[in-house]
């Protein structure tokens, strides 16, 4: 286990993770997000591949249909 940072808060994850992985863990797989890892915007087409390492900062942005 590896110790990261979603949206502020501290949280574990399997040290093999990846962005896809963690999505999936936080229940928002098919969801309409955006996700920053440690400062870069990581495309959708890459979050199967792109793998969280220890002590990386995550910012994950849910967009909200409304008008």
């Amino acid at each position: 286990m590896i110790t990261i940072s979603v949206n502020g808060k501290t949280q574990q994850i399997a040290a093999s993770a990846t962005v896809a992985d963690l999505l999936n863990e936080l229940q928002l797989q098919g969801k309409r997000i955006a996700v920053e890892l440690n400062g870069e915007i990581v495309p959708k087409s890459q979050h199967a591949t792109t793998p969280i390492g220890q002590g990386a900062s995550l910012e994950i942005v849910v967009a909200v249909g409304g008008g």
